[in-house]
């Protein structure tokens, strides 16, 4: 159902992952902000985390499904995570100097949120397991 608590962190999760860096910049190269949408990369597995998250939020019917995406949309924010660290430790340049942004915490909140969603899919199954052997 659309009100259990695992959907509070999922959308969350879809305005972290839609919304915010769209507004915030993940890092800064000598004062010039890097939005998301400087790099194909990032584009990428920020809409397919998005569109995943999404998608996750309106298929409660089925917990298992929900939380085997909930697993590949926490990979994939690895990954995201495994480029933004990547970039910043290859930026080329003599003096230019990467300044962490905000943005880059992003992807992390998004792995506890997702979590935080999977402890609470999984209670809910163990839940549903326990009333069927009453029957």
């Amino acid at each position: 159902m659309i009100q259990r608590i695992q959907t509070l962190y999922m959308v969350l999760v879809v305005i972290l992952m839609g919304v915010v860096p769209h507004f915030l910049p993940l890092y800064e190269i000598n004062g010039k902000p890097i939005y998301f949408d400087n790099d194909i990369i990032y584009t990428i597995l920020f809409i397919v985390i998005t569109m995943t998250v999404t998608l996750n939020i309106f298929g409660f019917k089925d917990r298992k499904h929900q939380f085997v995406s909930n697993r590949i949309s926490i990979i994939l924010n690895f990954l995201l995570v495994g480029f933004m660290v990547y970039r910043l430790l290859n930026v080329s340049g003599g003096t230019a100097v990467p300044e962490k942004g905000i943005g880059m915490i992003l992807p992390l909140l998004s792995i506890f949120l997702l979590s935080f969603a999977n402890k609470a899919i999984k209670r809910d199954e163990d839940l549903v397991k326990s009333v069927d052997r009453i029957r």
